[in-house]
């Protein structure tokens, strides 16, 4: 198929386009926006739902890359936490996508509906949650949490892939105390690194289609550029409203998936 773009109309890559933007702006506040970009890309005629999950993962790079160094350079996030967890999400997110040629998705979905449903139950219960940074633990406690949260979640990104920046910000939330905007950005480094973790095990697969992933990447980026400066400049507040909307989302999506057998 070469660059994966000879059997796609302008219109098609024209919507590529937008959904790539739309996608990165999502996934710079708050993470989910392959619940929107990853069906679009399995609309490419002859496109195999591997190739369509290695391409999105070029296109989100692409897109954290440039929201991680957006909110760095604006919030200043501490690396000593973001940083071990991005090392050992990037390698647990290699290692699930290598179980995702031989695990059908199906069988992690209906664990993922009941998380999300009792993490959008606990973040409504607490409503100052997340407005303000008061960390939980400190020292080892506080660094082997941050770990295992990359760890867990790391994986999780290689074999499915939507809706891991919500995971990341609610576990800096819930789990260590960060307030949603500090959680965002530190979110944006762990999951750039969950990103290159999966796409390196994609592209030696030979899954990457690069001209159709260059497309989402381009629009990824500028999406990705517009949504962190929308999240600096609007808050924490801004930043749960949306994951309310997109851990909702992501909730009607794979309880359909679970209800249909897809």
């Amino acid at each position: 198929m070469g660059s994966g773009l000879e059997s796609v109309t302008p219109g098609l890559i024209a919507l590529l386009a937008v959904t790539g933007l739309a996608a990165g702006f999502i996934d710079a506040v708050v993470g989910g926006g392959g619940l929107l970009q990853l069906p679009v890309t399995l609309l490419i005629p002859g496109l195999s739902p591997m190739q369509a999950l290695a391409t999105n993962k070029m296109g989100s790079v692409f897109g954290t890359a440039t929201s991680a160094v957006t909110f760095y350079g604006r919030v200043r996030p501490d690396l000593r936490t973001a940083l071990p967890m991005a090392l050992v999400a990037l390698v647990a997110a290699g290692a699930g996508a290598a179980v995702a040629a031989a695990l059908p998705a199906a069988v992690f979905k209906p664990i993922i509906v009941v998380v999300l449903v009792a993490v959008l139950l606990f973040t409504v219960l607490r409503p100052g949650m997340g407005q303000l940074t008061a960390l939980r633990h400190a020292g080892a406690r506080h660094y082997g949490l941050a770990v295992a949260l990359g760890g867990v979640i790391g994986f999780y990104d290689g074999i499915m892939g939507p809706g891991t920046g919500s995971f990341l910000i609610i576990g800096l939330v819930s789990v260590l105390g960060y307030s949603f905007l500090a959680a965002s950005a530190k979110a944006k480094i762990v999951n750039l690194a969950t990103n290159i973790g999966a796409l390196a095990v994609f592209s030696a697969h030979g899954s990457v289609l690069w001209g159709l992933g260059l497309v989402l990447g381009i629009s990824n980026m500028a999406g990705g550029y517009i949504g962190a400066r929308t999240a600096v400049a609007r808050g924490s507040a801004f930043i749960r409203v949306v994951f309310f909307a997109v851990v909702s989302v992501l909730i009607v999506k794979l309880g359909w998936d679970v209800l249909t057998g897809r």
